[in-house]
C-alpha cells in the first residue's frame, strides 16, 4: 500500500502566487521587514518595497510591451537582489518565469529561449555578449533585453529593468486573473544530464503548496521575530535562484514566512564536502548557525558526520525534484543524527510507494518494506507535465497522477525514506545492481581522496560493466611522493574488503583535477562516461 505523509493533510488554497504571498490576511510579519540583502552593496528590499516594486515592474510590461497573460520572461543571471521583483513582476501580469542557468553558452540559452518562446530575455551586464547572440540566434528583438543588477549598459542600447515602467501614468492597469491549478507559473529546464534540457511546468497550485509544505516541516524550526536580537532567522540565499531548489526555498519561502549573524543554510552536497576538508573552513566562525539543510543528491552518512563533527553543527537532508517544486521528504531537527543518510519523512499531502523497474513489459509491482525500488509520489506539488513534450510527459506521469522520480531507494519500518541513486546510473555487474553513490560514500572516508566519482565501464573481460572511480587525490596525498599507479592500488585495495565482492573497483582507479558536477551539485556523469571511453580507445590502440 501507498505510504501516506505521517503529518496532517491541510487545505491548499485554490489561488495564485500573487494572491497568496501578497494579498493574504495573515502576513504576520510589517511591510518594513527586510527581506533581501545584498551582502556587498548592501542594497535591500523590505515586503513593502519588494511588492511596490514588483508592481511597478508589471505596470511597466503592460505599457511597454504589451505583456500578456503567459507571455515568458527568461531571467539569465547569477543570484540578484533584483530577481524577486523580476518574478512578482511577472505574476502580477499572469506571465511565466523561466530561469536560466548563468553559465549557459549561446546555443544553451538559445534552446531555452527558442523551446519556451520566450518574449523578453532579463540580464546582468558582465552577460551581456551571450545574451545578445542567444537572442539574435532565435530572432528576440535586442530591445526585449533589459538588465538587473548595479551595472548599467555604458552604451545605453540596454535597458535597465527600473526603466521598464508606466511612463504616461494615465493608464490603469489590472491585475491578471489566473487558474492556479492549470495556468503555469516557472518554466524551469531540468538539468539535461541525459540529453536536452526538458521544461517542467510548475503551476501557480504546485508552487502555493510546497510553500506550505515547507512551512508545516522546516517552518516548525524559524521564525521571522526571534532569536536574541528579536530579528528572527536569516537564511543565506546561496543556492542559485535559477534552480527550483533556490527558487522555491529561498525566493518563496522567505517571502511567505517573512525571513530575512545567518541562521540557517539549504545547500547542496558539494558544499558540505568543502565543510568537511578544506583548510580554509578553520578561518571561520560559524557558531551563528543552527542547521544545514543539504538537498539536490545524496548525502553519504560518512560525509555528514565528518562535517558535522568539524564545524560543530547539525546537518540534515531533504530531498526533492524539479518536478515536484521541487520539496518531498525532509528530516525533523530532532532526528536529523538518528537516521544519517535518510530524506526523512514524507511532506503533507503527499503519497509515496517504491515500485519495481521491470526490463521487459511487464507492469511494476510495488515493493516490501525495505526492499529497494524506483520512488514514485502523488501530491498537489507534482508538475503538469513536460513543456511541448507529451512523450517525455507520459513516461513518467501515470493517468491517476503518480510521478515517476527515477530514483532508487527503500523505505525502512519506521517510515523513513532513504534515496540511493538514480536508475539510470546504477551500474550493472553480472545481474548485480551497484550504486555510484554508495561506492562514493565509502570512497570519501579515504584520507587519500578529496572527491569521487564512481561510473560503470564495459569491461571485455567480465562480458558487463564494472565500477570505476574517478579521484581527486588530496593534499596529503600529492606531498607523499607517491605514484599515481602506486596510489589507486592502494585505494583498490582499501575499499576491496569494506564491500561486497561485485561492488569492488574492478575498473581500477582514475586521477583527475576536479569531479565535473552541475551547478545543483549532481555529478555530470556522462563527461566522465564520454573521458572513460577515450582512455579505453586509447589503451586498445596502444595494444
Amino acid at each position: 500500500m501507498p505510504v501516506k505523509s505521517p503529518y496532517p493533510d491541510f487545505e491548499i488554497p485554490d489561488t495564485d502566487i500573487w494572491s497568496f504571498l501578497f494579498e493574504r490576511n495573515d502576513r504576520a510579519f510589517p511591510d518594513d521587514k527586510e527581506l533581501f540583502v545584498d551582502a556587498d552593496t548592501k542594497r535591500s528590499y523590505t515586503f513593502g518595497q519588494l511588492r511596490d516594486s514588483a508592481v511597478t515592474f508589471a505596470h511597466g510590461l503592460k505599457a511597454t510591451w504589451n505583456w500578456k497573460k503567459s507571455d515568458v520572461l527568461v531571467i539569465f543571471s547569477p543570484n540578484c537582489v533584483d530577481t524577486p521583483t523580476l518574478m512578482y513582476g511577472v505574476a502580477w501580469t499572469g506571465g511565466v518565469i523561466s530561469p536560466a542557468n548563468p553559465t549557459y553558452t549561446v546555443d544553451e540559452l538559445a534552446f531555452q529561449l527558442g523551446n519556451s518562446e520566450a518574449k523578453a530575455l532579463a540580464t546582468q551586464r558582465a552577460l551581456l555578449p551571450v545574451a545578445r547572440e542567444a537572442a539574435k540566434k532565435v530572432g528576440l528583438p535586442e530591445d526585449r533585453i533589459i538588465l538587473i543588477g548595479d551595472e548599467r549598459d555604458p552604451t545605453g542600447m540596454v535597458k535597465h529593468f527600473t526603466s521598464i515602467r508606466n511612463i504616461s501614468g494615465t493608464t490603469r492597469f489590472r491585475r491578471q486573473r489566473v487558474d492556479a491549478k492549470k495556468d503555469v507559473a516557472y518554466l524551469v529546464y531540468s538539468s539535461g544530464t541525459t540529453g536536452f534540457p526538458k521544461g517542467v511546468m510548475l503551476s501557480h497550485r504546485n508552487i502555493v503548496a510546497n510553500i506550505l509544505q515547507c512551512k508545516h516541516t522546516e517552518g516548525r524550526y524559524l521564525s521571522w521575530n526571534g532569536n536574541a536580537d528579536g530579528k528572527g532567522d536569516r537564511i543565506l540565499g546561496l543556492l542559485p535562484f535559477f534552480h527550483i531548489y533556490g527558487l522555491t526555498c529561498i525566493l518563496h519561502v522567505s517571502v511567505h514566512a517573512g525571513y530575512a549573524v545567518i541562521t540557517f543554510i539549504f545547500v547542496a552536497p558539494p558544499v558540505i564536502l568543502l565543510l568537511g576538508k578544506h583548510p580554509v573552513v578553520d578561518k571561520y566562525d560559524l557558531s551563528s548557525l543552527r542547521m544545514l539543510n543539504s538537498g539536490a543528491a545524496p548525502l553519504t552518512r560518512e560525509l555528514v558526520q565528518t562535517a558535522s563533527a568539524r564545524i560543530k553543527v547539525p546537518i540534515k537532508q531533504g530531498y526533492g525534484l524539479t518536478e515536484t517544486s521541487p520539496t518531498t521528504h525532509t528530516q525533523t531537527w530532532e532526528d536529523w543524527d538518528k537516521d544519517i543518510g535518510s530524506v526523512g519523512q514524507l511532506h503533507p499531502n503527499m503519497e509515496a510507494k517504491y515500485m519495481t523497474t521491470p526490463e521487459d513489459d511487464s507492469e511494476p509491482q510495488e515493493v516490501s518494506v525495505g526492499q529497494v525500488g524506483e520512488l514514485w509520489m502523488r501530491g498537489p506539488n507534482v508538475f503538469m507535465g513536460y513543456h511541448k513534450n507529451k512523450k517525455a510527459t507520459d513516461g513518467c506521469l501515470t493517468p491517476d497522477g503518480w510521478f515517476m522520480t527515477g530514483d532508487v531507494g527503500y523505505q525502512d519500518k519506521d517510515g523513513k525514506f532513504f534515496i540511493t541513486d538514480r536508475i539510470k546510473e546504477l551500474i550493472k555487474y553480472k545481474g548485480f545492481q551497484v550504486p555510484p553513490a554508495e561506492l562514493e560514500g565509502i570512497l570519501l572516508d579515504n584520507e587519500l581522496i578529496d572527491d569521487v566519482a564512481v561510473i560503470g565501464v564495459y569491461s571485455e573481460q567480465h562480458a558487463c560493466e564494472v565500477p570505476r572511480a574517478y579521484v581527486v587525490r588530496s593534499a596529503a596525498s600529492k606531498a607523499s611522493g607517491v605514484s599515481e599507479a602506486d596510489e589507486a592500488a592502494k585505494i583498490v585495495a582499501w575499499i576491496h574488503d569494506k564491500v561486497a565482492q561485485h561492488k569492488r573497483l574492478r575498473g581500477g582507479v582514475r586521477f583527475v583535477d576536479a569531479i565535473p558536477k552541475s551547478v545543483s551539485g549532481k555529478i555530470l556523469r556522462r563527461v566522465l562516461k564520454d573521458q572513460a571511453k577515450k582512455e579505453d580507445e586509447k589503451l586498445k590502440a596502444k595494444l
